[in-house]
């Protein structure tokens, strides 16, 4: 009764700090990348594709089409970062899917019932996202090295490389986070594969854009991921990048935080 008698109303106990609140969102963010992470693992096509899309992209670009090509250097050279960003479409695209599935099995709703925060669970889909982009862009490195790729870039030019793709990732996953909660069904979230997809054949990736028509040619010099492109090519194999490492950084973070915040309102909307 002693015990009971001290013990301090509900309403007049301390408020949990700003810090201990913080620190318990990054424990539960920790908790659902986690998972995002196992389920990734648990899916064997997905991994197994992971690593030969990647190894058929190079080979097919560079063997088959790369003879066809003039792009005024190495064509090896010219295509390893526009597959670097095909296949980061392709993870994203992925996650859209599995976002959701998460949103049209009730899994998040059972989440919403659970003492963590909910918001985590879309946190935990981006850090699985970029994980598995940052594995297969490994991957394309690899295989663009046993083709013969040999950047003479200095450490601080990988890191700014390695830097822009990273935010690319981070971007690119915020807006198929952004698709997952907002669609009704996994097949709705599928389209956005092929706009992924689709999207980095329409710049330099793959060829000049002087080379295109000159109603698309202004599309593809404009284009978000014309700058990315141009970025990593510039710092890994000395092309000329302008003020494309600028316009990168200004175009992806832009794209990034708009849909981590449109994702965000459509989350919680769809709690109500």
């Amino acid at each position: 009764m002693t015990a009971l008698a001290a013990r301090p109303p509900a309403d007049l106990a301390p408020a949990t700090s700003g810090v201990a609140r913080l620190r318990e969102w990054w424990r539960d963010a920790a908790t659902m990348s986690g998972r995002a992470l196992r389920l990734v693992t648990r899916d064997p096509d997905s991994l197994v594709l992971g690593v030969v899309l990647p190894i058929m992209l190079m080979v097919l670009f560079v063997y088959v089409f790369g003879g066809a090509f003039a792009v005024g250097t190495e064509y090896l050279n010219y295509v390893t970062p526009g597959i670097i960003l095909l296949c980061a479409g392709y993870g994203a695209a992925n996650t859209a899917i599995g976002v959701a599935r998460d949103a049209t099995t009730g899994v998040i709703d059972r989440f919403r019932s659970m003492p963590p925060a909910t918001s985590t669970v879309l946190v935990g889909h981006v850090v699985a996202s970029a994980a598995k982009n940052l594995a297969t862009t490994a991957v394309v490195f690899g295989v663009a090295f046993i083709m013969g790729f040999r950047p003479g870039a200095s450490l601080l030019e990988w890191l700014g490389a390695v830097g822009v793709i990273l935010l690319f990732v981070l971007a690119i996953t915020w807006v198929a986070v952004f698709v997952g909660v907002s669609v009704r069904s996994e097949e709705a979230a599928s389209g956005f594969t092929f706009f992924m997809l689709f999207l980095p054949y329409v710049s330099s990736a793959f060829v000049p854009p002087e080379t295109m028509p000159a109603w698309l040619r202004g599309f593809a010099e404009h284009q978000p991921v014309t700058p990315v492109i141009e970025t990593i090519r510039g710092l890994l194999v000395g092309t000329p990048m302008g003020n494309a490492p600028l316009l990168a950084v200004v175009w992806w973070v832009g794209i990034g935080a708009a849909f981590a915040v449109a994702a965000g309102i459509v989350f919680r909307n769809k709690g109500r």
